[in-house]
């Protein structure tokens, strides 16, 4: 149950970097954030559900980690044809913005 809890928040904790980096300049300094910023994060959530560094749990969390990275990328591809405006590299403001 815990590598299950683990999993699900590395998921949701990587989306909006996920998201971050699909709309920022490919190899980027914002790039490159977007995709180290969220790995002591992932080292907390392991450290603080008790799972330590078992091998065994390394593909769970990896998977975990690019699949929020995968998923927050296509947050918003559906409605990127229909926006007026195009996406900034911001989740929030484009969400706010997208609802309005």
């Amino acid at each position: 149950m815990n590598l299950l809890f683990a999993a699900v928040t590395v998921l949701i904790l990587n989306l909006p970097f996920g998201y971050w980096r699909a709309n920022v300049k490919k190899f980027s300094f914002q790039w490159i954030l977007a995709i180290h910023l969220p790995v002591p994060f992932v080292i907390a959530v392991r450290l603080m559900s008790g799972l330590g560094f078992q091998l065994i749990t390394y593909p769970v969390i990896v998977a975990a980690f690019f699949g929020g990275q995968l998923a927050g990328k296509y947050f918003f591809t559906y409605r990127k044809n229909k926006l007026i405006y195009p996406l900034t590299s911001c989740m929030l403001c484009d969400i706010i913005r997208t609802l309005n």
